[in-house]
């Protein structure tokens, strides 16, 4: 046999430390490891490729997925906010005599409102309020006061400019009820704004308000309220309200309004809810006491009212 060459059988030896290498001549065993040798630095090689191979197709999905992340980011970060409904331009919805909503176009969710103008000199009051749907100090607001201020608007005496924000998600067992909420009337308000106090009263209500610490209404519960409300275009709130649409603009408006200042008044921000203003000057009575806020309204009619005025004391209950 040429020393240069192993046959099969002495290849399987050698790598198996087979006994009879001890037969081999010299050369022969020298040229059997120089053989072995090769072999092992061959299937050295090979792996070595292979582990480069999976290393660069690793590194390589680690680069596309990587690519992915930061090309969502920025395509999100590009993004506009999101829409903002019809009718809320001042992150507020008007509505005059009749509840007639004063109509307004569409803004992007994280565009600077547009607030309505007072006119003083034509003898209207104007009276906003910001309002939190899950707030049980707003439901005790409205049972007293609702239907005075209803009076006030079916008179022509007064416009109502309602904004509602969302400032106790937290109390609502994870359901995010404010925050839906307030998208709901939004829906209303963007496709039938002249259903939108109808709607904005029932979830104010007594009998339907949620208690805090509840997952309040569903929105299929919405969805039923549309009928009751007298909602014209069912189809269009209903995929509103479940696609949570003005999703964006709640948070927006929320924002706006926590960081104030108020529109057409002193008030630096909103620190609770309900905020009430009258003229531009802040309530600040007894909620649930219907006398008190009559005697501020009066107050807020007076030609002689002027804004640095101190709110009327809360009465003394007769006897």
């Amino acid at each position: 046999m040429p020393d240069t060459a192993i046959n099969t059988a002495d290849e399987v030896r050698l790598s198996n430390g087979n006994s009879g290498d001890s037969r081999l001549s010299k050369n022969e065993r020298r040229e059997a490891a120089r053989e072995k040798a090769r072999i092992q630095r061959d299937e050295q090689k090979k792996k070595d490729r292979r582990t480069k191979l999976y290393l660069q197709g690793g590194v390589g999905l680690a680069l596309v997925a990587i690519v992915a992340v930061i090309a969502l980011v920025l395509v999100n970060s590009n993004q506009p906010a999101g829409p903002g409904p019809e009718n809320f331009a001042s992150d507020g919805v008007q509505l005059s005599q009749g509840f007639i909503a004063t109509p307004t176009a569409a803004l992007a969710a994280d565009a600077e409102p547009i607030a309505n103008d007072r006119d003083e000199e034509s003898g209207v009051l104007d009276i906003q309020m910001y309002v939190d749907y899950l707030c049980p100090i707003c439901g005790d607001f409205e049972a007293a006061n609702g239907e005075y201020i209803e009076s006030l608007v079916d008179n022509g005496a007064a416009t109502l400019e309602v904004h509602p924000i969302t400032i106790l998600d937290r109390f609502s067992l994870g359901e995010r009820y404010s925050s839906r909420a307030v998208n709901a009337v939004a829906c209303v308000a963007d496709s039938s704004p002249n259903e939108f106090y109808a709607f904005h009263k029932l979830l104010l209500s007594e009998d339907i308000q949620p208690a805090e610490n509840t997952t309040g209404l569903s929105d299929d519960d919405f969805v039923t309220l549309l009928g009751t409300a007298g909602v014209d275009d069912v189809a269009a709130v209903t995929e509103c309200i479940n696609d949570e649409t003005f999703k964006s603009w709640v948070a927006n408006s929320t924002a706006r309004a926590l960081a104030g200042p108020i529109p057409n008044s002193d008030v630096a921000q909103v620190t609770g809810t309900p905020t009430v203003l009258v003229n531009g000057i802040k309530y600040e009575g007894a909620v649930n006491d219907l006398v008190s806020f009559q005697a501020f309204v009066a107050q807020a009619a007076n030609d002689d009212f002027i804004e640095s005025s101190t709110p009327t004391p809360e009465p003394t209950p007769t006897p």
